[in-house]
C-alpha cells in the first residue's frame, strides 16, 4: 500500500471571519497525495490555488476541515511544531525563486540546512556540492546567484528545495518565469527527482502542457476541486 504523505479532509479557508466582510474562498477540499505522485494544481487566477498551496505548506491554517501531513494531523500541533514539520518535510520552489543575490549558488542551497543547523560544517558544504550535481550546475555552483540565467537560477532553487530531503515539494508556477526552452528542462529536473527519490510533488501552473505530463490534474475553481 502507497504511504500518504498529505491528505486534507473538507479544507474550508474564510478571511475576515465574523465581520460582514467575511469571504470564504476554499470550500471542503478533499485531496490526498501519496509518495511518488506528481500532481498538477490548475485553475483560473482567484480560484484559491495559492490559498489552498499555503495551507498544504503550513503557512497558514484552514479554518475549518483537517489536514495531514505523513498521518499526522497538523491541527493538532503547536507553532513550533509547525515550523519543525514544515522545515523537514517539506521543500518550496516559488516562481520568482527568492534566491539571496548576493550568495553564490552553492550558498544559496546551504541556507536552510544552516538555518536548520545554526551552523556550518563540512557536511552541509558537501551535501550543497552534491545537490549542484544532481542539478546540472556543479560548475557553477561558485558563481553569483545574481549572474545567473532565469533557468540556472531556478535549478538552484529546487536544490535549495532538496537540501533536508523533504517528502513533499510544493512548487508554485516554477516555469512561469522562463522561456519554453528552459521551462522544459525545470519541469523534467523536477520529474527525475520525482521518479528517482520517490518525493512527492505538488505544482501549481497555468501550463497546460505540463499539466498533462504529471500524473494528475486537480482543477480549482471557485475554490471547489473541479476534479
Amino acid at each position: 500500500m502507497a504511504e500518504e504523505i498529505l491528505r486534507l479532509e473538507r479544507v474550508c479557508k474564510a478571511y475576515n471571519v465574523g465581520l460582514p466582510s467575511e469571504t470564504e474562498v476554499l470550500h471542503d477540499i478533499d485531496l490526498r497525495l501519496n509518495r511518488g505522485q506528481f500532481l498538477a494544481l490548475t485553475g483560473p487566477s482567484g480560484s484559491g490555488k495559492s490559498t489552498l498551496l499555503n495551507i498544504v505548506g503550513l503557512l497558514d491554517r484552514p479554518t475549518s476541515g483537517r489536514l495531514f501531513i505523513k498521518g499526522q494531523d497538523t491541527g493538532l500541533l503547536g507553532d513550533a511544531a509547525i515550523t519543525r514539520l514544515r522545515g523537514h518535510t517539506i521543500g518550496f520552489v516559488f516562481q520568482d525563486h527568492h534566491l539571496i543575490s548576493a550568495f553564490t549558488a552553492q550558498e544559496n542551497v546551504m541556507m536552510p540546512l544552516l538555518v536548520d543547523r545554526g551552523f556550518p560544517g563540512a557536511d552541509i558544504a558537501a551535501r550543497a556540492g552534491d545537490l549542484m550535481e544532481r542539478v546540472g550546475l556543479v560548475k557553477v555552483a561558485g558563481n553569483l546567484a545574481a549572474n545567473m540565467s532565469g533557468g540556472q537560477q531556478q535549478r538552484v532553487a529546487i536544490a535549495r528545495a532538496l537540501a533536508m530531503g523533504p517528502d513533499l515539494v510544493l512548487a508554485d508556477e516554477p516555469t512561469g518565469n522562463l522561456d519554453t526552452k528552459s521551462a522544459d528542462s525545470v519541469f523534467e529536473l523536477m520529474r527525475q527527482v520525482n521518479r528517482e527519490s520517490g518525493t512527492s510533488f505538488l505544482m501549481v501552473t497555468h501550463n497546460l502542457d505540463l499539466a498533462r505530463r504529471c500524473d494528475r490534474i486537480i482543477d480549482v475553481v471557485d475554490g471547489r476541486i473541479n476534479s
